[in-house]
């Protein structure tokens, strides 16, 4: 069995302390506090409260408490249909259904996909990432795994190997034991390590070291890349036997489509390769002796035992010189630059023309066709030994260091880990074990943090010295405890969470509140619900949703805002009986990225503090800025929605303008007006229709639309 804590065995120590840190202790459930609450999270919470002497504030009202449960659960503003059944229904367990309708509706998934991806650094777009083709098929299997209440094991497992825990091997009849095939659509789950793969080949291994160990472990192992890690129990050895885990493993492109697809591609490609077999040989031929001459004057500046090697012929190097030779390649490559450089003036047009007419000939290798980028364990690579690397540089390698694949905070006191079905597999095993305490710590300490603003551990993605301590311990090792009972159900715990009488609770705190707040001002204890800013994909959900354009239909290649949603947008326009013109898709699917010659992700997105996807994003910063309310005031998306609103406005309710600005209240701010506001809304409309564009936009642009409270 796997121990816990510093690392023990092979592996030297590097902290002399023995003192194992609070993240790495075991989890035991506690026992529940004294107290009448029927939800356990409110016990331990409660109990806190009366040792401090703090008074909580009490339930928020239904109109809040649902527009609150909406916009956390799916990221959607209710309908004014779902407002009214709600309201209406005076059942005791009124609350819980919603909540029960709200985490079966697809769209829970969306929401919820798009706070893990955040952690996992999904991006569409990366100039280094070469799996950007398809990538947005592993958001898809995101989505389609919250749906299905994935267990949150499986999850993992699935993202890490491709396969789950009991689906690795089969036996044939004859006694044979091989790996199983994956089920359909499980490889879309490895987008996690595909996404990491650039340039260079160590940049996978490096990426899953560092994503995984946040996201999953909650540990920054990656301080320890270029020395020690300064506070927590981690050394570099143990960093780099980590990345020997993933060293071996390279990208593997599968094409999906069907096989009629694939033969009308291959027959295209067959055609223009014999259009340009002639001029390809023109080309090559004519050039053949500047390009020798050029590669003898390279090689002639390399050392003779280098020079020997690189004049083999291929099929006669061994493996280790063929390594030589692919190492030096860059060196030997000539550039086109460099080759119509060393031409004379008549040669290098004659040279350029032979060029014109054999690219004028295009080979269509397959791009139309859909494609996605998985990994596998190679096993050339598979047999190299791994090495710590100098400052972190992969390009170099301390040949005098070299390290086994293993991992940090646990080894088995006597025997080697068990690599027998994968190095990886052994990894996720130890990961997902219910004897690891911070596998389960970490995930419901993610999910209170989503639901509450801020996390029983304040940096969910640092459970080490810097981290800091949890404000309510027992809670999060209950919580913890509770999640590997209940089979790892994420679905289980967002329950729990939002059904408790502290995620209910009120938001403002009045004077008669003036004592808790002096005793909790940061309101680390939750005797108040906090205040929240909407993050960018609601705000762009929630405009389209008061306007009546947005389209809720999940999965699909990510679009930018900059050029529309293309020819789906197109076709649903001209089916729009309603002609309230281009619907839009949900925030989740705007495209995100990163380059350094062109912005990836929009304006929009930047503005309301999302990031780019090229590090892990446990919290996203939120800011208020002047930008902020730039784009509210002045967006062209704001403005179209304010219109398309206005529409609606006089399209659907009956009672003129008086029903009018009920409607927009319910659409807008998830409620009907005062009759204070409903008369300013009337006064200000002067009785005219025309005006419903303006008012939309005031709306718009108040702070109860932004903020959750």
């Amino acid at each position: 069995m796997a121990v816990f804590g510093p690392a023990t065995g092979a592996v030297p120590v590097r902290k002399p302390s023995t003192e194992v840190w609070w993240s790495l202790k075991p989890v035991v459930k506690p026992t529940l506090p004294e107290g009448a609450e029927p939800n356990p999270v409110d016990r331990f919470i409660n109990a806190e409260l009366r040792i401090r002497g703090i008074r909580a504030v009490g339930a928020a009202d239904k109109a809040t408490l649902l527009r609150r449960a909406h916009l956390d659960l799916t990221g959607l503003p209710p309908s004014p249909a779902e407002q009214e059944a709600f309201l209406a229904d005076t059942s005791a367990d009124a609350y819980e259904k919603l909540v029960d309708r709200l985490l079966d509706d697809r769209q829970h998934a969306v929401r919820y996909a798009r706070r893990w991806l955040d952690v996992l650094r999904y991006a569409d777009a990366d100039e280094r990432m070469v799996a950007a083709p398809g990538i947005h098929l592993w958001r898809d299997w995101v989505i389609n795994a919250l749906h299905e209440d994935m267990p949150y094991d499986q999850f993992v497992q699935l993202q890490l190997t491709g396969r789950r825990a009991n689906e690795r091997t089969q036996m044939s009849a004859t006694g044979y034991r091989s790996r199983r095939e994956p089920r359909p659509g499980d490889e879309f789950a490895l987008g996690l390590l595909a996404r990491g793969a650039g340039e260079n080949p160590q940049d996978l291994a490096i990426n899953a070291v560092d994503t995984v160990s946040t996201a999953f472990m909650g540990m920054t192992v990656g301080c320890a890349k270029c020395h020690d890690h300064v506070y927590d129990p981690v050394s570099q050895r143990e960093y780099y036997a980590m990345k020997a885990l993933f060293d071996p493993l390279v990208l593997r492109k599968i094409t999906l489509a069907g096989p009629a697809e694939l033969m009308e591609s291959n027959k295209a490609m067959a055609e223009a390769e014999k259009r340009r077999a002639p001029l390809e040989k023109a080309v090559n031929d004519f050039a053949a002796p500047y390009r020798a001459k050029l590669r003898e004057e390279r090689l002639l500046m390399l050392p003779p035992e280098i020079q020997a090697v690189m004049r083999k012929p291929e099929n006669r190097r061994t493996v280790g010189e063929q390594k030589i030779a692919d190492d030096y390649f860059p060196v030997l490559r000539i550039d086109e630059d460099k080759l119509t450089g060393a031409m004379p003036e008549e040669v290098r047009r004659t040279y350029e023309e032979l060029r014109s007419r054999l690219n004028g000939v295009e080979v269509p290798r397959g791009q139309a066709l859909p494609v996605f980028y998985t990994v596998e364990t190679d096993p050339l690579r598979e047999k190299e030994k791994s090495h710590v690397l100098i400052s972190g540089d992969p390009s170099r390698p301390d040949l005098q260091n070299e390290v086994q694949p293993g991992w940090p905070f646990a080894t088995a006191p006597a025997l080697p880990p068990d690599f027998r079905d994968g190095r990886i597999e052994a990894f996720t095993d130890w990961l997902t074990a219910l004897e690891n305490p911070l596998f389960a710590r970490v995930a419901v300490n993610r999910l209170w943090q989503w639901h509450f603003g801020g996390g029983l551990v304040r940096n969910p993605s640092d459970f080490g010295e810097l981290g800091g301590r949890p404000s309510h311990p027992a809670l999060l090792d209950w919580l913890a405890a509770e999640f590997v009972e209940c089979g790892y159900s994420m679905r289980h715990m967002h329950w729990l969470m939002v059904t408790s009488e502290a995620y209910r609770r009120g938001s403002a705190a009045g004077v008669e509140f003036q004592e808790s707040q002096q005793l909790d001002p940061a309101d680390t204890l939750l005797w108040h619900f906090r205040l929240q800013r909407l993050e960018a994909e609601p705000v762009w959900d929630s405009l389209h949703a008061a306007a009546g354009i947005l389209d809720l239909q999940t999965g699909g290649r990510s679009f930018d805002i900059r050029e529309g949603d293309g020819e789906k947008n197109r076709r649903r326009e001209l089916s729009d009986k309603a002609g309230s013109g281009n619907l839009k898709r949900r925030g989740a699917y705007i495209v995100r990225g990163y380059s350094s010659s062109r912005d990836v992700t929009p304006d929009f997105l930047r503005t309301f503090d999302v990031d780019d996807g090229r590090e892990p994003c446990p919290v996203r910063t939120q800011t208020v800025t002047a930008p902020q309310a730039l784009f509210l005031m002045n967006s062209p998306d704001v403005d179209r929605a304010c219109a398309q609103l206005a529409e609606r406005l006089e399209r659907e309710p009956e009672g003129g303008l008086p029903a009018a600005v009920d409607l927009a209240w319910r659409l807008v701010f998830s409620r009907l007006p005062s009759a204070a506001e409903k008369a300013g809304a009337l006064q200000y409309l002067e009785n005219d229709a025309a005006r419903l564009k303006e008012l939309c936009w005031l709306m718009f642009n108040s702070d109860e639309f932004i903020y959750v409270r």
